[in-house]
């Protein structure tokens, strides 16, 4: 067991659940490890099928003081926040006391990235740690380079360097990841709808040509242990029904769920995955 993974070996870990494959594996790395995990699933969120057979509570989402109450009652220590989780109205949430307190702070966040910094900032300030994804999946993390068999050709590249600067310009202002950029033109941006729409969006804005590329990266200065970007195979699936070449992402900041799966799958279409490195990024 290595650094991180082995520092939180003897704690009970409560994973804040969204939807994806990332709690769901949180689960089963929690119990390769000899800790039973506890999930806070939230009304509406969270996918009901990842609790089957794992302690567990269900919580409406602005339901903070609950929440940490059922925390400290299974002995969670450390928390871990995964899955994909949209920003609610807040005329449709429920808060209980605590909860209208972080939410007034949540309103004058901004951003989703701000919005997570003010959530683990509460959790912390409870005497929980708060672990990233990777703590517990270092694995999971994307290794520089491409990943099977097909790279990225010099004009992808060019590409791929300008969906670099744009993705960059938007972390700064804490809007999204993702950027589609196809012979220089920047076909779309992501923001609240996530990549899958951003995709589906560009599927429609796709010139003749050369394909375009997606590029994925973590914003400038977030906390990594919350919201790193993500891949799996359905973002493979999405990027061929777009029309693009490949996707690059951040390596060491993407997670990839699902890793051999979506290598062979990217194979089979004729598509790249590509880990920018520091110098890729520089």
């Amino acid at each position: 067991m290595t650094g991180s993974a082995a520092a939180v070996s003897a704690q009970s870990v409560g994973i804040l659940a969204g939807s994806g494959d990332l709690p769901g594996m949180l689960v089963e790395a929690c119990r390769a490890g000899g800790r039973e995990p506890f999930v806070v699933a939230f009304n509406g969120f969270t996918d009901p099928g990842l609790v089957a057979g794992t302690r567990h509570a269900w919580v409406d989402i602005a339901a903070v003081g609950k929440t940490f109450q059922l925390l400290r009652q299974a002995g969670c220590q450390a928390v871990v926040l995964a899955g994909r989780m949209r920003r609610p109205a807040l005329s449709t949430l429920r808060p209980d006391a605590r909860g209208l307190l972080v939410l007034a702070k949540v309103a004058a966040a901004g951003g989703d990235d701000a919005v997570l910094r003010v959530l683990v900032k509460e959790l912390e300030g409870e005497g929980f740690r708060v672990l990233g994804a990777d703590d517990l999946l270092e694995d999971l993390l994307a290794p520089p380079g491409a990943l099977g068999a097909i790279a990225p050709t010099d004009a992808h590249r060019a590409d791929i360097a300008r969906g670099v600067a744009v993705a960059r310009a938007l972390g700064a202002v804490d809007v999204g990841h993702a950027v589609v950029v196809q012979q220089g033109i920047v076909l779309g941006v992501e923001a609240v709808e996530g990549t899958d729409a951003l995709l589906r969006r560009c599927a429609e804005l796709k010139r003749e040509g050369q394909a375009g590329v997606l590029v994925k990266l973590k914003k400038m200065g977030q906390d990594r242990r919350v919201d790193l970007p993500v891949i799996g195979p359905d973002t493979i699936a999405a990027v061929r029904a777009a029309g693009l070449a490949g996707v690059a992402i951040e390596a060491g900041g993407t997670l990839i769920v699902r890793r051999a799966e979506v290598v062979a799958t990217a194979t089979a279409t004729g598509q790249f995955v590509y880990g920018l490195s520091a110098a890729d990024l520089a």
